[in-house]
This record gives structure tokens, sequence and C-alpha cells, in this order.
């Protein structure tokens, strides 16, 4: 049992730097693009993020990359079972939209269920009514769901427990698109709300 133990620890540490790194590559991404729009020029790399894809709406029915276009968004990976980050950062959202309030009216906001073998349509409509009813839920299969972490560069990974159970390691940080589909910026749990708020307030055009 120590063993096993033992080994479940050395999976979340390396786990950890995966994670980090993925996190860093990001940010370095960022800045750089943040650095090229302040100079007039582009940054491809940013523009390579996204793609076509197909997904399952709380409610049953598809949902398709091409609703996005021309529209500023605002993506998170996560599932219905996380204890802590994944509601925290919905309900922060779900404050920031009530906040900028009419702005935010072309903004579409999604959270990608890293878990579709429990995240079924039924088990995310149900956890999605606890926030604004904006944020869509999508769920999928997992070969969909694989493909979509895959455009967006976002890690996950099941986790077994004691028990049988398992958890969900997956990427935190929340992803800002323009109406371009290009990334802007990103949301991360360690900053505070104003912070969070003023970035949302640049994507949709708030000048507030």
């Amino acid at each position: 049992m120590a063993g096993k133990s033992s080994l479940q620890k050395l999976r979340l540490v390396l786990w950890g730097a995966v994670a980090l790194a993925a996190i860093v590559g990001g940010a370095i991404l960022l800045g750089e693009a943040q650095q090229a729009v302040r100079q007039g020029a582009e940054l491809p790399g940013a523009k390579r993020l996204g793609g076509d894809f197909t997904l399952t709406r709380a409610n049953g029915e598809t949902f398709s990359s091409s609703e996005l276009k021309g529209h500023p968004y605002i993506l998170f990976f996560g599932f219905t079972h996380c204890p802590d980050i994944c509601p925290t950062t919905l309900l922060e959202i779900t404050k920031h939209l009530e906040s900028i309030g009419s702005a935010t009216k072309d903004l579409k906001v999604l959270f990608v269920s890293v878990d579709p073998e429990r995240d079924t349509p039924e088990l995310m409509a149900q956890y999605m009514s606890s926030f604004d009813p904006r944020i869509i839920g999508l769920t999928g299969t997992p070969e969909q769901i694989a493909k979509v972490g895959k455009l967006y560069r976002a890690f996950y990974e099941k986790v077994p427990q004691e028990g049988g159970d398992y958890t969900m390691n997956h990427t935190a940080t929340v992803f800002l698109f323009d109406a371009n589909g290009a990334l802007q910026s990103t949301l991360s749990w360690q900053e505070d709300g104003a912070t969070r708020e003023a970035k949302i307030k640049r994507l949709v055009g708030d000048k507030a």
C-alpha cells in the first residue's frame, strides 16, 4: 500500500511540473502577443490557438465553434466534481458578468468539461444552473474533448483515488479571445477581482 501511495504522490508531482511548464509556456506566448499588439504587429502563434470543433450543450443540443465567429469569448476547462477551483472560477465570472452588464451582450463564455465520463448533459445542466445562464456548459465524447484540449493546448489527466474514485488534474487558466479568435489575455485564480474584471472589460471594449 505504501508503494502505491508513493507512486500516486510521484504522479502528482510530475503532473504539477507538466502543468507548470504549460502555464509558463502560455504566459510567454501571451506576453509576446501583447507586446506584438502594442507594436502594431501580429503573433501567428497566438492565432493558432483554437479551431473547428463540435460539442454538446447542457440541454443536449449541438454547439459548433462556428458560433464563436465575430464574438469575443472566454474559455475555461474544468469538471463538475471539481471541489474548489472550478466552482469558484465560475462564480467569479458570474459576478463579473453581472457587474459589467450590457457591455457583455456579444460575449460568449464556455465551460468545457474534461470529464466526459461523468459529465453528461443532464449533470452539466444541473451544475450550470448555479451560475450565470450566459455561461455555456459543454461536454462531449472523450475524442471530442481531447480534440478541443489539443486545439487550445489545455492539459488534463485522470487521477485515481482510493475506493475506485478519481479526480481530474487540468489547466486552470481562463482564456480570453477577441472577436477575431486571437488570444488577448488570461485570468488566473491568483489575481484579485478588480484585475480580472478589468481584463474582461478590455475584451468587450468597455471603457468605463
